[in-house]
């Protein structure tokens, strides 16, 4: 190895002056502009002890480098993206986009805020006082509240009504959702005894009443809500299981899971069962997610018959699942929002973008492949196509939504490169890739996306970044 070429490589002292009179070091905290300067040196030093021959990076690669580091670190990572995969509940881009007056009520209670002190009297109040009183009345339920997320409301639901004591579910609902939420993994830090009845394909009521005893606390209904059982099935629906309920005394606890608000069908929909509609059927307890069909910020509700509310809002882990005030504010909007069910479909974009026009959607595919095909010119070939999207995030399991999208064939490069360059552009964009093109849905894209989106096509058409920056 030949250690001149090591040190031949600038010092870090040296790169920090040219960074000081390039003004770097007033824009950037020191302590984060040394951390860059010595990664890009050690860089350096690996590619050199690695290949031996390709000579020390000077002075002016390695600023190169460390600005490229600074811009990367001294940027939020939690920042703005452009979803063009068609999956409107997408998981990993923050599930549904929340309504402008949603945004809007984060942003005024961002600092103070009126959260758990009643203004008339300046006597300490609730903060499910907010959202209690809309969702009795979205509902029917004579109770409700709202906790961080819809895995927290079955927790908390089954450890304050089911602990020490037996709970029965079917088979087929022993459901394992993302992130390793498994159903009985779930009632097993509850503290229930989980009693399994029926097969894994079909259930039926008698199943459920064999299995009642002296220690059953309640009967479980889960909704299969990322996927679905077809063919030789058999399920109880909640309106049977809460009869049955009713006249052995024992509760009903049905999550929900994606907990729409309407009657999707309206809009040419797959059925899904409405809150409102289990409430009427005489569920107890029922448990449903914010942040899926509701089109809501990320949250866990709570709704049912007074008595078992009142257990589970006392219990002690309520405390440590409550929401936050600014994710109460976005769902305390978006629930106002329901009390016009047309304006609920014009104004939650999660419904919006679920039943989009097929002659909207390929009109404005058509428009942003041509706006594409200017931009890219021949470093690609670019043309509209019919496509299918789905809902995600674990709604609408099984239904595939007619779409249209952007397909993009790069002539040099690849789309996997192309991909990775426009999932590192601010904002990144994120798409699909399908017989090596990308394809761009715009099932998922807003207006305000298209112009950042055909400046990411642009940076993707252009040579790579070399890859140590």
């Amino acid at each position: 190895m030949n250690h001149s070429s090591f040190r031949r490589l600038p010092s870090i002292e040296r790169l920090l002056q040219s960074l000081e009179a390039a003004g770097d070091l007033g824009r950037h905290p020191r302590r984060l502009v040394v951390a860059c300067a010595r990664e890009a040196v050690d860089r350096a030093r690996r590619r050199l002890a690695e290949m031996p021959g390709s000579g020390a990076a000077n002075v002016e690669t390695l600023l190169v480098e460390t600005r490229a580091l600074l811009a990367e670190r001294a940027a939020p990572s939690l920042a703005r993206a452009i979803n063009a995969t068609g999956v409107v509940l997408h998981t990993n881009l923050g599930r549904a986009p929340l309504p402008e007056a949603a945004r809007r009520a984060v942003a005024d209670v961002a600092g103070y805020a009126v959260l758990e002190i009643d203004a008339a009297t300046g006597i300490r109040g609730s903060r499910q006082a907010h959202v209690a009183g809309l969702l009795r009345e979205l509902t029917g339920a004579e109770e409700g509240l709202a906790v961080n997320n819809n895995a927290a409301a079955v927790l908390l639901s089954l450890t304050a009504l089911a602990r020490g004591r037996d709970v029965i579910v079917s088979r087929g609902e022993l459901v394992e959702i993302g992130g390793s939420f498994r159903m009985p993994d779930i009632m097993a830090a509850g503290g229930c005894r989980l009693v399994e009845v029926g097969t894994t394909n079909k259930t039926y009521l008698h199943d459920y009443e064999a299995a009642l005893g002296p220690e059953t606390a309640l009967l479980v209904k889960v909704h299969r809500s990322n996927f679905a059982l077809r063919g030789f099935v058999h399920d109880v629906e909640a309106a049977e299981l809460a009869i049955l309920g009713q006249r052995a005394g024992v509760p009903v606890l049905f999550d929900m899971g994606s907990g729409a608000f309407v009657d999707l069908t309206a809009r040419g929909l797959p059925a899904e069962p409405t809150v409102a509609s289990a409430v009427a059927a005489g569920v107890d307890v029922i448990t449903a997610s914010g942040d899926k069909l509701l089109g809501g910020p990320q949250a866990g509700l709570i709704v049912g018959r007074r008595e078992p509310l009142a257990r589970i809002r006392a219990h002690p882990l309520a405390r440590a699942m409550r929401i936050d005030k600014l994710d109460l504010a976005a769902l305390e909007a978006t629930l106002r929002i329901y009390r016009d069910p047309e304006r609920a479909w014009e104004e939650i974009p999660v419904l919006r973008l679920l039943a989009r026009d097929i002659a909207a959607l390929e009109a404005e595919a058509r428009e942003l492949a041509a706006r594409a095909a200017e931009a890219l010119g021949d470093t690609a070939e670019v043309e509209a196509v019919r496509t299918t999207s789905e809902a995600g995030g674990g709604a609408l399991p099984g239904a595939e939504l007619v779409s249209w999208a952007v397909a993009v064939r790069p002539r040099t490069g690849g789309p996997e490169i192309w991909d990775r360059r426009l999932r590192r552009h601010r904002p990144a964009v994120f798409a699909r890739i399908a017989d090596e093109r990308l394809l761009l849905d715009v099932r998922t894209l807003d207006r305000s996306d298209v112009e950042p989106l055909i400046e990411a096509l642009r940076a993707a058409a252009q040579p790579s970044t070399p890859p140590s920056v």
